[in-house]
């Protein structure tokens, strides 16, 4: 079993796998949010690119092979539930680059639209 990159305790396959198989939508910001994460320390742009608003992707690359995702830690989170539209998500993501331990620190936000919530972008 290999464990979610997201830090749930669950196997990738029945946490943020089925969301990155595209066989049901994350239900609430927070859980996109650890589904983002896993898809990128996985590696997975597809994912990404679809849950990331259209009027904020970017257009390069979305993923940094010379990073590894190392930890999430959710700090905080306003609204986001199920009968909600938008969302502030504040993480903390530990990486290491060329074997340098980094952090990134961010307030997301993001929106609900025709039930499936997006990314916008930092807040």
């Amino acid at each position: 079993m290999t464990s979610c990159p997201c830090g749930s305790g669950e196997s990738y396959q029945s946490c943020c796998g089925r969301y990155h198989r595209g066989e049901v939508a994350p239900p609430t910001a927070v859980t996109l949010m650890r589904a983002r994460y896993s898809a990128f320390a996985r590696g997975d742009e597809r994912f990404l690119a679809a849950t990331w608003h259209p009027s904020t992707r970017p257009t390069g690359p979305l993923v940094d092979p010379s990073i590894s995702w190392t930890a999430l830690h959710i700090t905080g989170q306003s609204g986001g539930g199920l009968l909600e539209a938008t969302a502030t998500v504040a993480f903390t993501a530990r990486y290491l680059r060329a074997g340098v331990p980094g952090r990134l620190s961010e307030n997301s936000r993001f929106v609900r639209q025709d039930g499936r919530w997006s990314y916008l972008g930092p807040g």
